[in-house]
């Protein structure tokens, strides 16, 4: 893979988008890391530039228009045209269907699905312009199998995939490539929330029922990340590539 392309992470500050972040940045590649988490977003930026990485941070609600035009603005100015997006940002939690407002409901939809919505159209024009992009969008097994208490998020992480699949028809012949990963249970700062919330169980019991048995890691995502941007994945796209440990097989 060629390493000048600029890569875009959104909630790359922690959990799975730090993973990415820092899988890309090691392989030679700029890197604008977007975060609605001031502080995380700092702290691992710096860490990056530390090691000799180029790095972008911008305080961004993808769910906000106007904020993904302000940080693309400032990634083109410093790094120069998008060539990779990881759509990650995201959030999650455990509602009963009957107890979601209607305010939770468009939240939701707000952040984990138009926010990759904006998250991409702001940053198709450069590769339609270059004629190369890798647009990797990261959904979840429950949009696949469904989770209780979590219809609201289901629903949203299933747009995402529909969105993929749809964004890679109509963009394959401009040579951009459209992908998703639904991850099942990752140990990230996300899940210990619901953990110490009690509305997800603890890891160790959840990977009884993996065949791999063990969760995810943010760095199993941001292989199957690296893959899917690679010049080697140039004839992949609208794919569903379910990086689960066989939790979810079909």
């Amino acid at each position: 893979m060629v390493a000048d392309r600029v890569v875009v992470v959104t909630g790359g500050a922690s959990g799975i988008g730090l993973g990415v972040a820092r899988l890309f940045a090691d392989k030679g590649h700029p890197v604008a890391i977007l975060d609605v988490q001031e502080d995380a977003l700092k702290r691992e930026s710096e860490a990056l530039r530390a090691q000799g990485a180029r790095i972008v941070a911008r305080k961004v609600d993808v769910s906000d228009r106007a904020s993904i035009d302000a940080a693309y603005e400032a990634v083109r100015e410093e790094l120069g045209p998008i060539a990779i997006v990881v759509a990650n940002a995201g959030i999650s939690e455990g509602i009963p269907f009957q107890d979601v407002t209607v305010e939770t409901w468009q939240r939701m939809i707000d952040i984990n699905l138009t926010g990759v919505f904006h998250t991409v159209q702001a940053a198709l024009p450069d590769m339609v312009d270059a004629r190369w992009g890798r647009i990797i969008t990261i959904s979840s097994q429950a949009a696949q199998s469904g989770a209780g208490d979590r219809a609201h998020y289901s629903a949203a992480k299933a747009g995402v995939i529909g969105l993929t699949r749809s964004l890679a028809r109509e963009f394959a012949g401009q040579g951009i490539t459209v992908n998703t990963i639904p991850p099942s249970v990752v140990a990230t700062p996300m899940a210990e929330a619901g953990i110490a919330a009690g509305t997800f169980p603890p890891l160790e019991v959840i990977s009884q029922h993996i065949p791999i048995p063990r969760p995810g890691t943010p760095g199993d995502i941001a292989a199957a990340c690296e893959y899917l941007a690679s010049d080697g994945a140039s004839y992949v796209t609208g794919q569903v590539l379910a990086v689960n440990g066989g939790m979810f097989i079909g």
